[in-house]
């Protein structure tokens, strides 16, 4: 089916306990198309008292006896999997609404919808999966585990994948069968306010999600405090996750799980096949125009195919179909906002002025909407700003290198360590480099291959715990151990 130009905003208001309401203080906010910076619609801006508000509706849905307490695990799974059927049924109206409040091109947001469906899918089918253990304990006593869920999780996502962020967050939550207040990000509202009627079509409880759209200083941070959410989730940069990190620990040490920025090498050694190394650079960098936590924005090449490496990287990147979202053609479309628009820019600026060699790219694009040229620089230096700092943006930098060693050295010399990658025909370079690289993923010969399967998450300062896979039901459950006395019998 063609995109829907202009899709309908059937929901702008807070959803709690399977209802739909204004917020307390009566406040709104406005949500932007970043493709033409013009308004879509007010939605209602929820603050401390909408969330305590959630909070209330959660503890009652998650109160022992409750509907959902008591629900069969496969039922829960059940639930999961009639939601994932929903956002199929509606597919083409979800990925336009994400494509109008987001911006990113029509094929990018197809994609993601399909992620988040599959990511939804996969977790339906672990609701009944998992389960404690029994343990050879010493002594006259038999010992087992429960893994029970944690409560009322908070859950704070960002505006780059909606909905995929939607899908990571609630899927694994849910089917482990806690209860979710989830704030959306303020730039990008509308497909989980939308969700939130197809959560409630799909039957889950009263309570059981609760979707508050609004801020990260007044939302956000209530979520963070309060002292009845055990337990909060967020992806985002990582000076927003130290603030989440620090409110957790005052209020009630909740417990936390982070995904936070990153600044991700990609090497590219030189038994490569140049051509097919620049296009996993150039989804690397590219995609989602650079708005990806573990894009590999720290190209890598090694100097005896560096010169060949940049002239085809510069060639691909100004092949990008830079316009209209909604147009299928187009894979290049505007930055998230204006804020966004101006750091990258300065970013840009920052690494003309430190000697680094612009070799295409670099402006802004037209006055309306925020865009960005694919931008491609070489000859940079690992002390350059645009080589530290996390840019998120469509700006590839590309640095020369000359050995195994030396590499690893400077691809672990950063405070981040969520992605890397590696494209070499050699197994023990791959395997070497997949030992040494401090980051919680390595791809070998491709790059961002996340899957529903697979673990995800960072080292160092991109943050703590994991999400995806099974390793993700672990954040949401706790470790109960049983021991009970045997009784001996007389001889």
């Amino acid at each position: 089916m063609p995109p829907i130009k202009n899709p309908p905003v059937k929901f702008t208001q807070i959803f709690i306990n399977n209802e739909w309401h204004n917020s307390e203080s009566g406040k709104t906010f406005p949500t932007f198309n970043p493709a033409t910076g013009d308004k879509i619609c007010d939605v209602q801006e929820a603050d401390k008292a909408d969330v305590d508000k959630a909070v209330d509706a959660g503890r009652k849905a998650f109160k022992l006896g409750s509907t959902w307490r008591t629900m069969d695990a496969s039922n829960r799974g059940r639930l999961l999997l009639k939601l994932a059927n929903l956002i199929q049924r509606d597919f083409d109206y979800i990925t336009s609404l994400e494509v109008l409040d987001n911006g990113k091109p029509y094929v990018e947001a197809e994609f993601d919808i399909q992620a988040a469906i599959a990511t939804l899918e996969y977790y339906a089918g672990y609701s009944d999966k998992f389960h404690g253990k029994t343990i050879p304990a010493d002594g006259d006593i038999l010992s087992f585990t429960r893994l029970e869920p944690k409560g009322v999780c908070g859950q704070i996502i960002p505006w780059n994948y909606p909905m995929v962020m939607l899908s990571w967050k609630i899927g694994p939550a849910l089917a482990t069968g806690n209860v979710v207040i989830l704030k959306p990000a303020e730039q990008t509202p509308l497909t989980a306010l939308y969700c939130a009627s197809l959560i409630k079509e799909a039957g889950f409880p009263p309570g059981v999600v609760n979707i508050l759209p609004g801020y990260g200083p007044t939302a956000g941070a209530a979520i963070a405090s309060h002292p009845r959410v055990d337990k909060v989730a967020f992806t985002g940069s990582t000076e927003i996750g130290k603030l989440i990190l620090t409110a957790a620990g005052t209020s009630n040490a909740k417990r936390v799980t982070l995904e936070m920025g990153g600044k991700s090498p990609l090497v590219i050694f030189d038994d490569a096949d140049v051509d097919e190394a620049v296009e996993i650079a150039y989804g690397a960098l590219f995609a989602n125009m650079g708005q990806c936590c573990c894009a590999g924005t720290r190209t890598f090449v090694q100097e005896k195919i560096y010169d060949e490496f940049v002239k085809k990287s510069a060639a691909k990147a100004q092949q990008r179909i830079l316009g209209d979202p909604f147009n299928t053609e187009t894979n290049h479309g505007p930055q998230i906002d204006g804020d966004q628009l101006d750091k990258i820019l300065d970013l840009i600026d920052s690494g003309v002025k430190e000697g680094a060699r612009l070799v295409c790219g670099g402006k802004r694009v037209g006055e309306k909407g925020y865009f960005v040229s694919p931008t491609v620089f070489a000859d940079v230096r690992d002390g350059m700003r645009i080589a530290k700092e996390e840019i998120f943006g469509p700006v590839q930098q590309i640095l020369k290198f000359k050995t195994l060693e030396e590499v690893i050295e400077r691809a672990n010399d950063t405070f981040y360590g969520l992605g890397s990658g590696v494209i070499t025909n050699n197994l023990n370079t791959a395997l070497t480099f997949a030992q040494s690289v401090q980051s919680g993923s390595v791809w070998v010969n491709c790059y961002d291959a996340t899957m529903p399967q697979t673990p995800f998450g960072g080292f160092k300062m991109s943050g703590q715990g994991r999400e995806l896979g099974e390793d993700s039901l672990h954040e949401y459950l706790e470790v109960k151990t049983v021991t009970i006395k045997i009784p001996q019998k007389n001889s």
